[in-house]
């Protein structure tokens, strides 16, 4: 025992020498919180440690960062773990605990942590939003049709907006099965399988990118209802549809719009193909319409044999005017198409509903009549440009039926001026 410890236990000075002498060889009490908070700044930063090489750092703005010393392949580094209170005195510790793990597999906790900020940052760069639209540019660069381009886009930037800002490798199968039964609950079946199915596509290209390793909406399939197939509306009847014929014809609209009604029901063609045909596609010698596979549903060039009706139509409606290409133009610009809902407008004021009749529904009806007149289904389906599935049948299809296809587009479109005759 130190007897003058005891003796003269107000001799400061005596206690000082001893701190000087011994205090460095003595372990240092660990921080608190209360010492932490009662830290003030001085005119220089200065350090409190509190063991293991973690110290605090007293900035003299009052800032009090958390840092590390440590030794790697013999040299002294520093480590930053964060500012106090964000980081709290335990989670300080937690770091400094996982930091000598590191340093006890020979790995340096600086570089980790380097190595940790560029996989988050890379990670933040691989959401779903920013992988849908290279998978819509790549799929606008293979030339998909324009509308159905723009359906896509909308499912994805649009239904799957919830998504958007989720690293794609997180997403898991219930939150897109959450996603799509919203959908499906609105009353959109078909429109909940098809954000499915281009959902997947979006995980496919994130795969083979080698920005997620699996498709979770591949454990999904079967999980939506089935949808209600719904065939668009159309006038099938002879006479009823020599009615609508009639009616057309007393038609005070838009003549462009009555036109492109008329050479949509003499050409059997879907009626956005209709509103952007152009004077490049038509071959007045030989009275073929050919429309280009981009703008075709099937993604297939179909060449339309025009009958002697369809051609008055292109004849009388041939732009004169320099730089205008298109055959129906819009209203409020002859270099504008006209909109999508053109025709079916005109159908509704003429007294028709949406329930009755569509512009589409024309195909059906030609098709409808065609079959029970009796002519060549597969004929009619060429016509149609229907695909089949069959490859070569398909091949065979193409290359054998447009004669016979010629000979039905002018008995179709003299049908047609029975029916509207009467």
């Amino acid at each position: 025992m130190n007897t003058r410890y005891h003796r003269y236990p107000h001799d400061w000075g005596y206690h000082l020498g001893v701190f000087l002498k011994f205090g460095k060889r003595y372990p240092q009490m660990p921080l608190t919180d209360m010492k932490i908070r009662k830290a003030k700044p001085r005119p220089k930063p200065y350090k409190i440690s509190d063991g293991g090489g973690l110290f605090l750092l007293v900035n003299p703005r009052g800032g009090k960062l958390w840092r590390q010393k440590y030794r790697f392949l013999g040299k002294e580094r520093l480590l930053s773990h964060g500012q106090y209170p964000a980081v709290t005195l335990a989670q300080a510790r937690q770091k400094r605990d996982e930091a000598h793990a590191m340093l006890a597999e020979d790995r340096d906790p600086g570089v980790q942590k380097k190595l940790d900020k560029i996989a988050a940052e890379t990670l933040a760069r691989t959401t779903f939003k920013l992988i849908a639209e290279e998978h819509l540019a790549n799929m606008e660069d293979r030339g998909l049709a324009p509308a159905t381009l723009q359906k896509n886009t909308w499912l994805l930037m649009k239904l799957a907006e919830p998504l958007h800002k989720r690293p794609i490798s997180e997403i898991s199968p219930a939150e897109i099965l959450h996603l799509l039964k919203q959908v499906e609950r609105s009353g959109r079946r078909e429109t909940a399988i098809r954000l499915r199915s281009m959902m997947s596509g979006v995980f496919r290209f994130a795969i083979v990118t080698l920005r997620t390793e699996s498709d979770p909406t591949e454990p999904l399939k079967g999980a939506l209802r089935t949808p209600k197939v719904v065939n668009r509306p159309a006038i099938t009847d002879e006479k009823a549809f020599g009615a609508l014929l009639r009616d057309l014809e007393e038609f005070p609209g838009y003549f462009v719009t009555i036109a492109a009604l008329k050479f949509q029901i003499l050409t059997m063609v879907r009626p956005g193909e209709v509103r952007g045909a152009s004077i490049h596609e038509i071959d007045r010698e030989a009275r073929t319409w050919t429309i280009s596979e981009e703008r075709m549903k099937m993604r297939r060039g179909h060449a339309v044999p025009l009958s002697r009706q369809a051609f008055e139509i292109v004849d009388g409606l041939w732009p004169e005017i320099e730089g205008v290409e298109l055959l129906f133009p819009s209203v409020m610009s002859n270099r504008r198409q006209l909109s999508s809902n053109t025709l079916n407008s005109a159908l509704r004021r003429m007294g028709y509903q949406k329930d009755e009749v569509t512009a589409h529904g024309f195909r059906a009806t030609a098709s409808t009549i065609l079959n029970s007149r009796g002519f060549d289904p597969d004929v009619i389906e060429a016509a149609l440009a229907h695909q089949d599935k069959n490859e070569i049948r398909r091949a065979y299809n193409r290359a054998t039926y447009f004669d016979q296809r010629v000979d039905l587009m002018q008995t179709w479109a003299d049908l047609v001026d029975e029916f509207r005759d009467g």
